[in-house]
């Protein structure tokens, strides 16, 4: 037993201690040694950057449970209200909504009817310089310019009831319209390269005038997801069919998604803000304001998807265009202008080319140009959402003339603090938050004041 225990003790090797070295590991051991900042301190960033993407989580759950919260309060509320059978659209309403929409790209067809006989009446050596003649063209451009929004306009306003078809039947004007304007001026400008023997760019010498005249381009150009004509696109190599399903894919889920928010959660609250507005209880109806922001930010939100990501991604797969930037980060950005210019790049792009550069060129300022730019725009907006709800009220005109100096006080935070500046950021996000509600309110309650609702 012994011989055992004899033979445990040397197969274990016991450390030996050192009394020095242990009493320096109790309870007298320096743990304050150098000198630190808190990380929260503004000292403390200059140093290394401040990770805080625990707190990011925090908001993400926060977010997820305060919406939660609102669907369990919607429900116990008003149960399921959406109108499954019908969208309240009249009959009528569809059957004008479908002339109009065939009548409106007959439009384009004119403009090219026009550039076609401009040209065959210029090419005779005694008419090419002709100053009443391209002035007369150019009047017949314009008067089918005008005409393209006036019809539908007319139209809407005395013959459709539901301002959804009219918003669909006006924005689909708009954009003919555009075309139609950038088609009259890039071929003015082709017809008069071509007459004096100008130098065009090199990207147009496969379709040089007067061949781009062809109605298969024509008909591109209509179908093209772009507000800016040109004889020639980029064009992609082939059509990806799993692209295209999954662009349709994504069109058909977020379109019932937002019929979804919209019929369940928007609608209540507007009726339920109609008395207090009635009433002037201004507290309630800001209380009512914010939870109709929640709802339209994410209603906007996922129109964006649908329109920019979507469906012109589905369109330019289809036609085979080649450039699809057709927005760029605008949710980073550091003003109210830079978000304007990222957003939405196919109405960017056209009021560069058409409007703001030629009023350069004309001798105008660069503030001139973008009060004008703004003013065209503020106009087709009041134009669109007036005349779709039959309420001319000047809301959606104020409200994109008010961007106007929202830019400005914006731009020297962005210029200061460097184009991803939160200050800037943070007053873009919430001119939408709170101005897109308070702008569907008023029209809301308008039309409600027009049809005794």
């Amino acid at each position: 037993m012994s011989n055992v225990k004899n033979r445990i003790k040397s197969s274990v090797k016991v450390p030996k201690t050192d009394n020095s070295k242990r009493s320096l590991q109790g309870h007298i051991r320096p743990v304050h040694q150098n000198v630190n900042v808190s990380i929260l301190s503004k000292a403390a960033s200059t140093n290394s950057r401040l990770d805080l993407h625990g707190f990011r989580n925090l908001a993400y759950i926060m977010l997820i449970c305060s919406n939660l919260r609102l669907l369990v309060e919607n429900y116990l509320n008003h149960g399921f209200s959406i109108p499954i059978q019908s969208l309240g659209i009249p009959r009528d309403d569809v059957r004008i909504g479908i002339y109009c929409t065939l009548l409106i790209p007959c439009h384009l067809l004119l403009a090219n009817i026009i550039e076609r006989t401009a040209i065959k009446t210029l090419k005779n050596k005694k008419n090419t310089s002709s100053y009443e003649l391209w002035t007369q063209f150019a009047a017949l451009h314009a008067i089918n310019e005008f005409a393209c929004l006036a019809i539908t306009t007319l139209i809407v306003q005395f013959y459709v009831y539901h301002p959804l078809v009219g918003t669909i039947l006006l924005v689909h004007s708009v954009i003919l319209c555009l075309k139609v304007t950038s088609y009259a001026l890039a071929n003015r400008e082709l017809r008069a390269a071509y007459l004096n023997n100008l130098p065009v760019p090199e990207l147009y010498r496969s379709h040089p005038y007067p061949s781009n005249l062809a109605f298969s381009n024509l008909v591109y150009f209509w179908w093209a997801p772009t507000l800016v004509y040109q004889p020639v696109y980029p064009r992609s190599p082939n059509i990806r069919i799993t692209f295209v399903l999954r662009c349709i894919t994504e069109v058909c889920v977020l379109s019932l998604g937002i019929w979804f928010l919209s019929a369940q959660y928007a609608t209540p609250i507007l009726k339920s803000s109609i008395p207090l507005l009635n009433t002037r209880e201004y507290a309630l109806v800001f209380e009512r304001l914010l939870k109709l922001a929640s709802v339209s930010i994410i209603v906007w939100l996922m129109g964006f998807v649908v329109v920019f990501q979507s469906m012109l991604n589905l369109l330019a797969e289809i036609m085979r265009f080649g450039d699809r930037e057709f927005y760029k980060d605008w949710w980073n950005s550091g003003s109210v202008s830079t978000y304007w210019r990222l957003w939405n790049r196919p109405m960017n792009t056209f009021f560069r080319r058409h409007i703001y550069f030629p009023l350069m060129k004309r001798g105008y300022g660069a503030t001139s140009s973008t009060v004008i730019v703004f003013t065209v725009s503020a106009i087709l907006h009041e134009l669109v959402v007036g005349i779709a709800t039959h309420n001319l009220i000047g809301v959606a005109f104020i409200s994109m003339m008010l961007q106007i100096p929202l830019s400005l006080a914006t731009a020297p935070l962005e210029q200061m603090r460097g184009p991803g500046t939160t200050i800037g950021n943070c007053i873009f996000w919430l001119s939408f938050f709170l101005g897109q509600p308070l702008n569907i309110l008023l029209y809301y309650f308008a039309w409600n004041v027009r049809y005794q609702k």
